[in-house]
């Protein structure tokens, strides 16, 4: 039974299923460009994912499906459409932008033409990989190596006298993963920066295809390796959705406190990486002692200073015991007041703020029209966090008092909301220490059953934003299809348009405070 509420969504003369938290609906490739630009403009949902499944076995066609979340209800809206007898859909990439690179990559992967794009260069997979060969297709076997192709990367060009270009990468200088930036420069103002990444492309979306269900859960830790535990989260929430999974309330909250402390220990990496690169030598020394702290603290507590091998399906494998509660609550309370005298030295450094301050800037309407999502986009006015807007573990009895966000879009803005996301981490572990439940830590003797033809969507707020994963399942109960999202892909997309009228040498320190994944881009 569909709730009242979410009939609206529903397109006349649909034939939706309520699959867990998601309610799906097949429209016709003719009615599609019409019912999503609905979903998306009028009805004012928000767009998740984009994504595609090759069902030719089982099914006979191919899917695309277009993942709209409803929040406060924590629901999801999935139209779709099935391709039999050809690989071309409509696109809409000109009228919801943001929806580019998800078409990108459908093509790219799976073979299947965006009708109307007006950008069909590959993305993530490089020139020496043969353009007919689409690796998430069924049929494709992930252990044979395609013979190198000699295709050509066209990057955007910008036309006019003076301008001239700068190829920064894929290798740097810093220990950093490889991405190439290409700028293109009149005197000293960037026009156009184009970031092109794929270099540590690694095949996670084939690896989840093939691997065990413990396995799959090791992968997802290792997409983006500084977000194991909010990607393993989402991982795990998912299919728990799938199996009917009941995870206990004190697992949930435990959930949420390993969540908070591998916030807090990027954030304070951030920070401090901020002002390193500004050159001021004592708030990056700082940022990088307090993340320290809480790698140990990680460690101490799980045996993973990345929190790696905590999330289960069912639960988490580590618990927190009433001696180590006391511990780590007296340990953020020294952390808190340590971090408040340097931020206090900070903002008085006229030095420091004139760098950060005007730098980079990504304006409310950009950020909105690009689907900016984590710091970045509260950094530029949107009041968007999964914590509240979706609630999930913990999160749904304690939640943020606020979301922290500033307005002017620039690095402080980035900088100044991570600072405030520091205080609301640490104030929420504490709420969840105070108030953890009695009772077992995961499902004992688990023996799950998915179900069959299904789909499920988890959402998880990462410490760069919001982190998706779309599960399926085939006609057997067997996990058929992972698209895990970071929120990576959508915030390279926008980094052009911070580096826009600023100078080459400021690059750094505006891609520094977005700091976001290559490999999490790159899956």
């Amino acid at each position: 039974m569909i709730k009242e509420n979410m009939q609206e969504y529903i397109p006349k003369g649909a034939k939706p299923e309520t699959k867990g938290n998601s309610i799906m609906f097949e429209v016709s490739v003719l009615q599609v460009k019409e019912i999503v630009r609905d979903l998306y403009h009028n009805k004012k949902l928000s767009l998740k994912l984009v994504t595609a499944t090759d069902e030719r076995k089982e099914h006979e066609c191919f899917k695309v499906w277009y993942i709209f979340g409803v929040p406060g209800e924590n629901m999801f809206v999935i139209p779709y459409i099935k391709l039999k007898d050809s690989t071309d859909f409509p696109s809409l990439a000109l009228t919801i932008p943001k929806i580019s690179n998800y078409e990108r990559k459908i093509k790219t992967f799976f073979g299947l033409r965006p009708v109307g794009h007006p950008d069909l260069r590959p993305i993530i997979l490089h020139e020496n990989w043969p353009s007919n060969i689409f690796p998430l297709r069924k049929d494709f076997d992930w252990q044979i190596k395609p013979k190198d192709a000699n295709g050509k990367y066209e990057f955007q060009e910008v036309k006019g006298e003076g301008i001239y270009e700068i190829p920064v990468g894929p290798i740097h200088a810093g220990i950093i993963e490889p991405g190439h930036f290409r700028f293109s420069v009149a005197g000293e103002s960037i026009v156009l920066l184009e970031p092109k990444l794929g270099f540590v492309h690694k095949g996670s979306e084939k690896l989840f295809e093939v691997l065990g269900m413990e396995d799959k859960v090791r992968l997802s830790e290792k997409i983006s390796g500084d977000s194991s535990f909010g990607h393993s989260l989402a991982f795990c929430q998912a299919v728990e959705n799938l199996g009917s999974v009941d995870v206990p309330k004190r697992a949930q909250y435990l959930r949420s406190i390993y969540a908070e402390l591998e916030r807090l220990a990027n954030h304070f990496g951030d920070i401090g990486a901020i002002m390193i690169d500004t050159g001021f030598s004592f708030g990056g020394s700082n940022g990088a002692r307090l993340r320290e702290i809480i790698m140990r603290i990680n460690e101490r507590i799980s045996g993973s200073r990345f929190l790696r091998g905590v999330n289960i399906i069912g639960g988490v494998s580590k618990d927190i015991s009433d001696n180590e509660k006391i511990n780590l609550g007296e340990d953020l309370t020294k952390i808190l007041k340590d971090f408040s005298e340097v931020i206090d030295v900070a903002e008085n450094s006229a030095s420091l703020l004139n760098r950060l301050k005007g730098t980079g800037t990504i304006f409310h309407e950009t950020a909105r029209f690009r689907g900016l999502v984590g710091v970045a986009g509260r950094a530029s006015g949107k009041s968007i966090d999964v914590r509240v807007n979706y609630p999930y573990a913990g999160y749904k009895d304690i939640s943020l008092t606020e979301i922290p966000i500033e307005t002017t879009g620039d690095v402080n803005a980035r900088f100044h909301v991570r600072i405030k996301e520091v205080y609301a981490s640490i104030e929420l572990i504490h709420k969840f220490l105070q108030k953890l439940p009695k009772g077992h830590i995961n499902v004992s003797n688990l023996k799950i059953s998915l179900e069959k033809n299904s789909v499920a969507t988890s959402l998880v707020e990462g410490w760069r934003g919001e982190i998706v994963y779309f599960v399926t399942t085939d006609s057997h109960g067997n996990v058929s299809r992972v698209a895990p999202r970071d929120p990576s892909f959508i915030n390279w997309d926008a980094l052009g348009y911070a580096g826009f009228d600023n100078i080459v040498p400021d690059f750094p320190l505006i891609n520094k405070s977005f700091n976001l994944s290559y490999s999490g881009n790159d899956l």
